[in-house]
């Protein structure tokens, strides 16, 4: 995916990639799995991210 391709382009594409005997459940799965890519790729862009040793001190704290 590239800065320069919309949102539509990107579905359409998606979607044109599936199989024929694609259910509406895997063309949303892919959507969404798309969208949380997208989504990710923003914060990265806007230096919203946390480093590896950041992760690991948080995911410790889960465990207690």
């Amino acid at each position: 995916m590239t800065a320069n391709t919309t949102v539509k382009s990107q579905v359409l594409k998606a979607v044109e990639e599936m199989p024929q005997n694609v259910t509406f459940e895997e063309v949303m799965e892919r959507l969404y799995f798309l969208y949380k890519v997208n989504q990710g790729l923003q914060q990265v862009d806007a230096d919203n991210i946390v480093s590896h040793e950041e992760a690991k001190k948080q995911i410790k704290t889960w465990h207690k």
